[in-house]
């Protein structure tokens, strides 16, 4: 099965003072002995960056430098690949949007659910399971805790 990883899940999996580190770190490795593929998307590199670079007193940032940032992201490029966008992921998204009521800083899950729809991809690995439930069963949101 192809699996979507979700920013927050790519932040806490390299920063083992995270509660959740351990959690997300056996889920992964639990998805892929079974042979799952994990991927994740540029905006969810993007947001990684963001964070990671962001001062810690600035929102939750990490306060990373950029080198410590640019090594942390070649871990995820070298665990999860990354899908690209294309014409079909657009159209999808933009008929989300209006068919959902997506709104504010819900649109960049709109675009998440899109681009996994456009490459066939239907369970999402995110801390954020509620903020997915709208595109079930198209996509179906996993909490690294309840990964068998």
């Amino acid at each position: 099965m192809r699996v979507l990883v979700d920013s927050g899940v790519l932040l806490r999996l390299l920063n083992r003072a995270d509660p959740l580190h351990a959690d997300i770190r056996g889920a992964v490795r639990r998805l892929k002995a079974r042979g799952d593929e994990l991927l994740t998307t540029a905006q969810n590199i993007a947001e990684f960056w963001n964070v990671a670079t962001r001062p810690p007193a600035a929102r939750g940032g990490y306060g990373l430098s950029i080198a410590e940032t640019e090594h942390r992201l070649r871990v995820i490029e070298r665990l999860f690949s990354v899908l690209t966008e294309s014409p079909t992921s657009y159209t999808i998204w933009r008929n989300l949007v209006p068919t959902l009521a997506v709104q504010g800083v819900q649109v960049h899950d709109a675009r998440l659910a899109a681009l996994a729809q456009a490459h066939g991809i239907t369970q999402i690995l995110t801390l954020n399971v509620a903020d997915f439930l709208r595109y079930q069963p198209l996509l179906v949101a996993v909490h690294p805790q309840t990964v068998p």
